[in-house]
C-alpha cells in the first residue's frame, strides 16, 4: 500500500516592493515617445545638408544655373527651419518632464526625506531632493537626446554605404572606435565618481554636524582638532576628485583626437574615391557632414556620461529609500482622541546595538492622568518618550496602542494636532515666534496667545522688537535656554492637545519657569488631557498622578505619588 502524502501549499514569495520614482517615470511615456517622434523629424532632417551639397556641387556647379541654386538654398532654408522647430518643441517636452517629474514626486521625496531622518538613513540632509534635482536636470538634458538620436547612427551609416560601400566600412570604423572609447571611458570613471560622491556627502555631513555647535567648538578651542579630522576628510575629497578629473580629461582628449582624426581621414577617403571617379565631388563634401551626423549622438553620450552616473546614482539612492519608506496605504484612523495609552510588550532596540533598549514594557495608563518617568541615565526614558509619541522607528515586538489602536494606525495628520511633544533638544525652525508656537499652520492668533500665555512667556514676547512677528533669527540673541524652552513647551501644549510627552521640560528652566511648567501641566490634567514627564528632581512629582519606575530597559515599578519634602533628586519609591 502506498502511502498518500498530505499536498503541501507553498505561500507564493511576496512581490518586491516598486519604487515610485519608476512607476513616475512609466507615467511619463508618452512625453518620452513625442521625443522620439519629434527626434525622427528632427534627425531626418538633418540630411538637409548632405542633399544640398550633393545638389550644388553636382547640379549647380556644372549647369552654373542661379535659379536652381537660390531654389535649392531657400528650401534648405525652409528645411533648417523646420529641423530648428522641431529640435526646440523636443527640448519643450524635456523641460515639460522633468517639471511633471517633480510635481510627481516632490511630496514623497520630501515625506521621505523626514521619514529617512527619523531612522538616519540620510547621511547629508535635503539629499533625496538633490537626488530627485540631479535626476530632472539629466532629462532635461542633451543625455537624452543621445539615447533617441542613436538609433539614427545606423540609418546615416546606411546612407554612407548608399554612397560607396567604403564610406560606410570607414564609417562603421570610426563608430566603433568612439563606441570602445565610451565604454573604456564608462570603466575607467563610473567608479572614480561614485567615489567622488560619497566622499562629498562624507565631508559635508562632517562639516554640517560640526557648524551646528560652533558655539561649543569656539568655547572649547577645538576649531584646531576638528580642522585636522575635517582636513583629512577634505584630502581624500580632494584626491578621489582630482583622480575622476584626471581621467575625464584623459578620456575627452582622446574624444577629441578621435573626432578631428575621423573628420579628416574621411575626407581624404572621399577624395580619393573622386579623384579615381568612383563618386562625385558633392558626394566628397557631404560624405563628411553625414559622417558627423552619424558620430555625433555617440560624442553626445561621451561628455554627458558623468551626468549620466550621479543621475544614475541619485536615482538608486532615491528609489531604495522610496522602497524603504513607503507611503501609509490609506489614510488611517481619524477623530478625536481620548489619551487612553497601553504599552504591550513593548520592545524598543536601535541599529548596531545587542541589547534593547527598551525590554518587554507592558503597563496601562488611563486617559487625563499625568505619569512622572523616572530612572537613572542610559534607562531607556527618552526612547519611550518616543515611542509614546509614535516617532521611534525601530520597535522589533510589541506596540503602543493610543484609545485601544495601534500609533501607525493612526493617521499622523490628524493626530498631530492632538499631540504634545516637547524633546530633550528643544528645536525652534526659522519663522516667526509665532508660526513656531502655531506648528506652522493656519491657527487664530488667540490659541497661539493662549498657549503662550500657559507657559508665561506672553509678556516676554510682547517685550521682543516685533511682539509675536519677531523672527527667530533676530530673537535669537535675545532668548536665554529656558526662554526657547518654554517657547517650545508652548508649541506643545498649543490647543491642549490630549497626549503630551515631555522630555525633561524643566531641563533649562528657572524657578519662574517651573512654576509656569507646573501649572501649564495642571491645566492640561484638567482638561483631561493625559500627560507624561521625564523629571529629574523631585518637586515635579507634585503635579503628577503616578510614578513610572524605569531601569535598565525594564519598568521597576509604577507607583502612586507621594510628596515627600526631600532635596532635589528623585528616590525610588518603596515596592
Amino acid at each position: 500500500m502506498s502511502a498518500v502524502l498530505p499536498s503541501t501549499t507553498v505561500a507564493p514569495a511576496p512581490a518586491p516592493a516598486r519604487s515610485p520614482l519608476r512607476q513616475a517615470l512609466k507615467q511619463l511615456r508618452r512625453e518620452f515617445v513625442w521625443v522620439a517622434v519629434f527626434g525622427c523629424f528632427t534627425n531626418l532632417l538633418m540630411l538637409t545638408p548632405t542633399l544640398y551639397m550633393l545638389q550644388v556641387f553636382d547640379r549647380v556647379m556644372l549647369s552654373s544655373n542661379v535659379d536652381t541654386l537660390l531654389a535649392l538654398t531657400a528650401l534648405a532654408v525652409v528645411m533648417f527651419a523646420a529641423m530648428g522647430f522641431s529640435d526646440w518643441l523636443r527640448s519643450r517636452l524635456l523641460v515639460r518632464i522633468g517639471l511633471r517629474l517633480d510635481a510627481m514626486m516632490q511630496h514623497e521625496v520630501f515625506r521621505v526625506s523626514y521619514s529617512s531622518g527619523l531612522t538616519s538613513n540620510v547621511r547629508v540632509a535635503g539629499q533625496p531632493l538633490t537626488d530627485l534635482a540631479q535626476i530632472r536636470q539629466f532629462l532635461t538634458g542633451n543625455g537624452v537626446f543621445a539615447a533617441v538620436d542613436l538609433p539614427w547612427t545606423f540609418i546615416y551609416l546606411g546612407v554612407l554605404f548608399l554612397m560607396h560601400p567604403w564610406l560606410g566600412w570607414a564609417s562603421v570604423l570610426f563608430a566603433v572606435v568612439m563606441l570602445a572609447v565610451a565604454v573604456l571611458g564608462h570603466r575607467l570613471t563610473a567608479k572614480r565618481h561614485e567615489r567622488v560622491q560619497e566622499a562629498t556627502m562624507e565631508s559635508t555631513a562632517y562639516l554640517q554636524g560640526k557648524l551646528r555647535n560652533a558655539e561649543t567648538v569656539q568655547a572649547l578651542g577645538m576649531l584646531d582638532n576638528l580642522r585636522n579630522q575635517w582636513l583629512t576628510v577634505h584630502d581624500r575629497l580632494g584626491r578621489v576628485t582630482a583622480d575622476a578629473h584626471e581621467m575625464s580629461h584623459r578620456m575627452q582628449s582622446a574624444v577629441k583626437f578621435v573626432q578631428y582624426t575621423q573628420q579628416s581621414l574621411i575626407l581624404a577617403l572621399g577624395a580619393l574615391l573622386a579623384i579615381d571617379g568612383r563618386i562625385s565631388a558633392g558626394a566628397m563634401i557631404a560624405c563628411n557632414a553625414l559622417m558627423g551626423n552619424a558620430l555625433r549622438p555617440i560624442g553626445m553620450i561621451v561628455s554627458t556620461w558623468k551626468q549620466f552616473i550621479d543621475a544614475r546614482a541619485g536615482y538608486r539612492r532615491l528609489s531604495a529609500l522610496l522602497v524603504a519608506n513607503p507611503a501609509p496605504q490609506d489614510q488611517g484612523r481619524v477623530g478625536h482622541i481620548r489619551g487612553q495609552v497601553t504599552l504591550q510588550g513593548l520592545v524598543a532596540t536601535a541599529p548596531n546595538r545587542k541589547t534593547p533598549i527598551l525590554a518587554g514594557l507592558d503597563a496601562t495608563f488611563a486617559a487625563g492622568e499625568v505619569i512622572a518617568i523616572v530612572g537613572p541615565s542610559g534607562a531607556g526614558k527618552s526612547t519611550l518618550a518616543r515611542c509614546l509619541i509614535g516617532i521611534w522607528p525601530h520597535i522589533s515586538a510589541g506596540q503602543v496602542l493610543l484609545d485601544g489602536q495601534p500609533m501607525k494606525a493612526w493617521d499622523r495628520d490628524a493626530l498631530g494636532p492632538q499631540l504634545g511633544y516637547l524633546p530633550q533638544d528643544v528645536e525652534l525652525f526659522d519663522g516667526t515666534i509665532a508660526e513656531n508656537i502655531g506648528r506652522f499652520a493656519d491657527v487664530p492668533s488667540e490659541m497661539v496667545i493662549e498657549a503662550a500665555t500657559r507657559t508665561g512667556i506672553h509678556d516676554m514676547v510682547l517685550r521682543m522688537p516685533k511682539g509675536y512677528d519677531t523672527p527667530m533669527g533676530e530673537a535669537g540673541g535675545l532668548l536665554s535656554g529656558g526662554q526657547r524652552q518654554r517657547i517650545a513647551l508652548a508649541r506643545a501644549v498649543l490647543g491642549s492637545p490630549r497626549l503630551v510627552v515631555l522630555d525633561e521640560p524643566n531641563a533649562n528652566l528657572d524657578d519662574v519657569g517651573e512654576e509656569a511648567l507646573q501649572r501649564a501641566v495642571r491645566q492640561l490634567a484638567q482638561a483631561g488631557s493625559t500627560v507624561f514627564m521625564i523629571v529629574h528632581q523631585k518637586h515635579m512629582l507634585a503635579v503628577a498622578n503616578r510614578v513610572l519606575i524605569l531601569d535598565e530597559g525594564r519598568i521597576k515599578g509604577i507607583h502612586a505619588v507621594q510628596i515627600q519634602p526631600a532635596p532635589t533628586q528623585i528616590e525610588k519609591p518603596a515596592t
